[in-house]
């Protein structure tokens, strides 16, 4: 089953940052797509059996605060 979750993410202040999130969540094993709002904060996965707790460590580990899913 494919499941979209959304992530809260701090730090991004342009539009390389938002591309580094995006590059981050697509690193992690069974995310099949990941797109980020800039202006809001927010990163969008979709994927099957992606670890929420392995997002949010691939976004840490690129600079940038994580927390999630939230709703």
């Amino acid at each position: 089953m494919v499941k979209n979750e959304t992530y809260k993410v701090t730090g991004m202040s342009c539009e390389g940052c938002a591309a580094r999130v995006r590059q981050a969540a697509l690193s992690v094993p069974g995310v099949e797509d990941a797109q980020v709002e800039l202006e809001k904060g927010l990163l969008h996965v979709q994927g099957e059996n992606a670890s929420a707790s392995a997002i949010v460590g691939a976004v840490e580990r690129f600079g940038f605060g994580a927390q999630g899913p939230v709703a």
